[in-house]
């Protein structure tokens, strides 16, 4: 990742910028007229009504406190973009205004689907974009261009894309507080134009960064250093029922496989939360899964009473706590009985039942079961007292002595992060139960959400509503919380629950001012206590976040959960909702990879398709961890995306969509395979993934099963597919004449050249193939050599990690343990590995192949040269 620039902004005087923009001033490629606006003489958008205004970049940024770098890039590209407004007669706190209409055109774009998840859509007319969309890309041919339309944030509105009529594309911009009214906007939108799709959206959110001076790029910031690692997520294998034993023995699996995580997340289920009619001082008994706790609150900012009464050294001593592996799955299986029941009672009484007296029976015989596998009831120390009347404060007992045992028996565990809500706990902060000032603020759903699919976090939340901090106290509050968890061990935190603020926003001058308060307060203590960079963002996929919410934040979820089961049933057995994930982070990367590190989320490494999605985790280039249940491992798998020593052999960029997929369905069109591109540092990559069998349905508004689109797909992989001009140091091998093809599950090894016809492809259902494409060098008269890697990892080109050409002689740092690859056109004299002689092998074809051993001394990488 490049250098962050300079934190500190540098105000640019007014002389600068008007010298500036007399010197790089052109012609605007953007032109509305008479109802159309045209981009180099071509109408993208027709019927414009004529309240509509367009305003050029320079026109509308007079100043700005971004570095001097970005301003200079985003004024070198002004006349290529610009804003678009309206007017109306009556103020509101929610308007909504025609930005005129396109037919016959190819776009993808980006809409939300739940309140916190955002997903790829694609059509051809404005009717046909989704409620909630957050960007929409044009296709361009006439020009060979691509046009954007991002919705941005105006004074304390937000807005986004909403289908209209007869190919009408329409603007919501709202407040989200009835009190908060307008009727003009100058700058709600902002359009650009380029002949590259990546460097589109670089561009655009470059323009709206130096606009709006509410976020930074995530070239100005560093990623967190998990970001490179491997980990363990607690959430499917405990849930709710999360405890330090379990931990314990978890991560204990992990290094008895010769896999110790580098970073652990414990998930939720470790705080303090009970509900509005539970003792106040007590936290809430025996819950299992999400839907139980999701009206619950925080009662204390600490850990709660299972975690509190943890006794250092209790792990590794003679008296050692007695822990039953199976019993998380056994408490998690009934919990599913018990909500399974209570679905089938909502349905009754949906239905006009009236006597729910069986049903309620049901319920309560199973929550009966249900607490007698808890042991009958509450939770209680060993003493019968509640924890916090203990010695349990010591630094001997609680997370503090947990974290410490945790490092000291586990030696390469570097980072242990918890999970929290935005606002707390789901249910928020309970009144009176903290020193800060919180109180219970009922839910209003925005309209913008009619659109979207029912969720069962959003009807919880309704129900219990949340319990909101001041946000005069916003920084308080995570201070107050991250401070101690920093004290006690806990380097980093995933903040969950991110978009809950749109609810409650009437009385707290709205949606836009209520996200600044908090996502202020949030990056204090984020630079405060976690070294500014220890969160991962989720649950946050809407542009208020990104445009308000990243000056800080540099990493975050691009994907919905990974379901290993759908709770409401799987139409198609487990794979239905695989691909569905593969898409959401794919696409969601071409705009969130320009705020923050994109991660792919977890997986389980046991799930029938967890080889399907470690191969996209292998080339993402994010982190890569699972939440596998104790028990439940593939180590063999694990071990082609993970490096004896917990790292990764992770790609340099973030994946992206090929561009001939852009525009494409690759979930339920019946041809399109979805291509990903990433490059490593001395070779670009491929994956291809067969997704097709589920997407969202827009008149059911949710996701659905499409069986008749689960077959096999045929296709085509050419190495143009990579965008090796989008990264600064990977620019020259697009430049290759030559390249060494290889393919990870085919084992196959050929030659291409940018001349060469595509490579022609069939994949499987939920299956896939990684193309490796590595320039071939001359080290001589008729010496042609590529190093590929290791192949028993699905990234191998991600494990060479230096690279000298001399003549005659290649130079090759290699990490990890395995099978080496190489092209090599001849066969070499010698070959040597940490300066030792080395037998290889040499096939006709030109595989040249030897042994690695994993080379503890040198952090597992080995010195390889080949002699010619």
């Amino acid at each position: 990742m490049a250098p962050p620039y300079d934190p500190i902004p540098i105000p640019i005087p007014m002389s600068a910028i008007l010298n500036f923009l007399s010197s790089t001033v052109k012609d605007n490629s953007f032109e509305l007229l008479d109802g159309t606006l045209s981009v180099k003489n071509v109408p993208i958008l027709t019927d414009i009504p004529s309240n509509v205004s367009f305003s050029s970049f320079s026109s509308i940024v007079q100043s700005s406190e971004a570095p001097v770098p970005l301003f200079q890039r985003a004024q070198s590209l002004s006349s290529s973009g610009g804003f678009l407004g309206f007017s109306q007669n009556e103020p509101s706190s929610r308007l909504m205004n025609s930005l005129g209409k396109f037919t016959d055109r190819d776009f993808v774009s980006i809409f939300r689907f739940k309140t916190w998840w955002s997903t790829q859509w694609v059509g051809t007319t404005g009717s046909d974009i989704q409620m909630e969309t957050q960007w929409i890309m044009l296709d361009v041919p006439e020009i060979k261009s691509y046009a954007v339309v991002v919705p941005i944030v105006e004074g304390k509105f937000r807005s986004a894309l909403f289908p209209g009529k007869d190919g009408h594309i329409l603007i919501g911009a709202e407040s989200g507080s009835t009190k908060v009214k307008t009727s003009n906007f100058d700058a709600i939108a902002y359009v650009h134009v380029s002949e590259n799709p990546y460097t589109l959206m670089r561009d655009a959110y470059t323009a709206v960064r130096v606009h709006l001076n509410t976020f930074k790029l995530i070239e100005e910031k560093s990623a967190p250093p998990l970001v490179n690692k491997f980990g363990w997520w607690t959430w499917d294998a405990f849930y709710l029922t999360v405890e330090p034993a379990g931990i314990y023995h978890g991560v204990q699996e992990f290094a008895d496989g010769g896999l110790t995580p580098r970073f652990l997340i414990i998930d939720d289920g470790w705080q303090s939360i009970n509900n509005d009619d539970n003792d106040p001082n007590e936290d809430a008994k025996n819950l299992v899964l999400g839907g139980t706790q999701m009206t619950a609150r925080l009662h204390r900012l600490d850990e709660c009473e299972k975690f509190r009464k943890y006794k250092g050294g209790s792990m590794s001593g003679p008296n050692r706590p007695p822990f039953d592996p199976k019993k998380p799955k056994l408490l998690i299986s009934k919990a599913i009985e018990i909500e399974v029941a209570e679905k089938a009672r909502d349905k009754a009484a949906q239905s006009g039942v009236t006597d729910l007296a069986r049903y309620e029976a049901e319920i309560e015989k199973l929550t009966k079961e249900l607490d007698q596998m808890f042991g009958g009831g509450g939770e209680e120390t060993s003493s019968g007292k509640s924890c916090s009347s203990c010695s349990c404060k010591s630094d001997n007992f609680g997370m503090k002595a947990f974290t410490k045992d945790l490092r000291t028996n586990f030696k390469g565990l570097d980072d242990i992060y918890v999970w929290h809500a935005l606002a707390g706990a789901w249910g928020g902060v309970r009144p009176g139960a903290t020193h800060l000032n919180a109180k219970i603020v009922p839910t209003n759903l925005s309209p913008g959400l009619d659109g979207t699919m029912t969720d069962l976090a959003v009807v919880k939340i309704i129900e219990g509503s949340t319990g909101l901090v001041d946000p005069d106290q916003a920084e308080d509050f995570y201070d107050s919380m991250h401070s101690y968890l920093s004290s006690v061990g806990i380097t980093g935190v995933k903040v969950d629950v991110i978009h809950t603020l749109e609810y409650i926003s009437e009385d707290y001058g709205g949606r836009v001012e209520l996200a600044k308060a908090y996502y202020k307060g949030l990056s204090k203590s984020l630079a405060k206590n976690f070294n500014g960079t220890g969160l991962i963002s989720s649950m946050q996929q809407c542009n208020d976040f990104f445009l308000l919410g990243t000056e800080q934040i540099s990493m975050g979820r691009v994907g919905d959960d990974f379901w290993f089961q759908d709770p409401n049933g799987d139409p198609m057995g487990v794979y239905w909702l695989q691909g569905v994930h593969m898409i959401h982070c794919a696409y969601n990367s071409m705009w969130m990879g320009q705020f923050i590190q994109p991660d792919w989320d977890m997986f389980q490494s046991d799930h029938p398709g967890g080889y399907f999605h470690a191969g996209s985790r292998a080339i993402c280039g994010g982190p890569v961890y699972v939440s596998d249940s104790l028990g439940g491992h593939n180590f063999d798998l694990l071990k082609k995306l993970v490096f004896n020593d917990g790292t990764i052999p992770k790609c340099i960029h973030f994946a992206l969509p090929t561009r001939d997929c852009l525009f494409k369905n690759p979930l339920f069109d019946s041809k399109t395979i979805l291509k990903i591109w990433n490059f490593n540092k001395y070779g670009g990559v491929i994956g291809a993934f067969n997704c097709q069998g589920a997407g969202w349905d827009p008149k059911e508004q949710r996701i659905k099963g499409y069986s008749q689109c689960y077959k096999p797909l045929s296709g085509s992989v050419h190495v143009s597919g990579i965008e090796f001009d989008q990264k600064k140091e990977a620019s020259e091998m697009g430049e290759a004449e030559e390249y060494a093809v290889y393919l990870s599950e085919a084992e196959k090894l050929s030659l291409a050249t940018r001349d060469s016809d595509p490579i022609k492809i069939t994949i499987q259902s939920s299956t896939f193939e990684i193309f490796s494409f590595v320039p071939i060098k001359k080290l001589g008269e008729g010496v042609k050599f590529a190093p590929i890697g290791l192949t028993n990892l699905f990234n191998a080109g991600g494990t060479i990690q230096g690279l000298v050409y001399n003549e005659g002689i290649a130079k090759i740092e290699v990490k990890g343990d395995g099978k080496f690859l190489a092209y090599s056109s001849v066969v070499p004299k010698k070959a040597y590995v940490n300066g030792a002689e080395k037998v290889f092998a040499w096939s006709g074809n030109g595989k040249l192949e030897l042994d690695i051993t994993w080379y503890e001394e040198c952090g597992g990488i080995s010195n390889v040269t080949f002699v010619y």
